[in-house]
């Protein structure tokens, strides 16, 4: 089977800009930053047993798309034919693409997590953040703390007044769930907070973690299942501002600190 055939089985689109969910005039750090976001999520490393045999599938093409998109002259051919040569796709698919993936993407260390939450932290994005999660979630600061990178409960006071000019300037409605939250419903979001912050430590304690990078790869494996979304969308930030190819090819893997994240650090190998 040709890769545009496994395309179209895997991802329901023979199209290899549609595989990647990218136009056809995507930059090359366009490409590189959607192959990066959609492989996390079939890393075979990164999956459960029963999943691992199709994950390992679809990380191949991943791989043979970022493969062709990434080299003028192949992009170029498929550009004009939107064909691929098999003979060449047969070379690719015995390619040991965990290796290349590794190349291609360096570690997120715990400084890179601090200097991100640094520029993130009352920046125009953060608002938007905000604005979304306010809306999506009608008000509800559980909601808003859950989906929004390092909207940590200490935070919660600069957040309602970032909220509260955006009711007062009519950009969102004034839902009572946000205006009067219940004293008890703030009081139940901090103790959540402490006792996922308090699970962490205990688990980094039983694991004999520290603090250095493959500590924050195997925290963060923890909270893939319960805020898979919100990760990638942090990963995916973290990796566009400092998941660049490292000179000497470092690696990069999916990371970012349990601790942090578990203190609400929200976000998105």
């Amino acid at each position: 089977m040709g890769l545009l055939d496994l395309c179209e089985k895997y991802f329901n689109s023979s199209n290899l800009y549609e595989v990647l969910q990218i136009p056809e005039t995507a930059s090359e750090k366009e490409v590189k930053k959607a192959y990066h976001k959609l492989s996390l999520k079939v890393h075979p490393d990164r999956v459960s047993e029963d999943q691992k045999l199709e994950a390992t599938e679809k990380f191949k093409v991943l791989g043979s798309i970022h493969e062709i998109l990434s080299d003028k002259n192949k992009r170029a051919v498929y550009d004009e034919t939107k064909s691929v040569d098999d003979d060449d796709f047969n070379v690719l698919v015995d390619k040991d693409w965990t290796v290349y993936w590794r190349h291609l993407f360096k570690k997120i260390t715990e400084e890179d997590i601090k200097a991100y939450e640094k520029e993130y932290t009352g920046s125009q994005e953060e608002k938007d953040d905000l604005k979304q999660a306010y809306l999506t979630g009608k008000g509800d600061m559980d909601y808003i703390t859950d989906h929004v990178q390092f909207a940590r409960t200490e935070h919660e006071p600069r957040i309602r007044e970032i909220l509260n000019k955006m009711i007062k300037d009519g950009e969102i409605p004034a839902y009572k769930i946000f205006t009067h939250e219940p004293a008890k419903k703030k009081q139940k979001r901090i103790a959540k907070e402490n006792r996922e912050a308090k699970e962490a430590e205990e688990l980094k304690q039983e694991l004999g973690m520290t603090s250095g990078p493959n500590s924050l790869e195997l925290m963060i494996r923890q909270k893939q299942q319960s805020r898979g979304q919100q990760l990638d969308s942090f990963i995916d930030n973290l990796a566009t501002k400092y998941g660049g190819s490292n000179k000497p090819k470092g690696t990069k893997r999916k990371a970012a600190s349990k601790t942090e994240a578990t203190t609400k650090n929200k976000r998105r190998k």
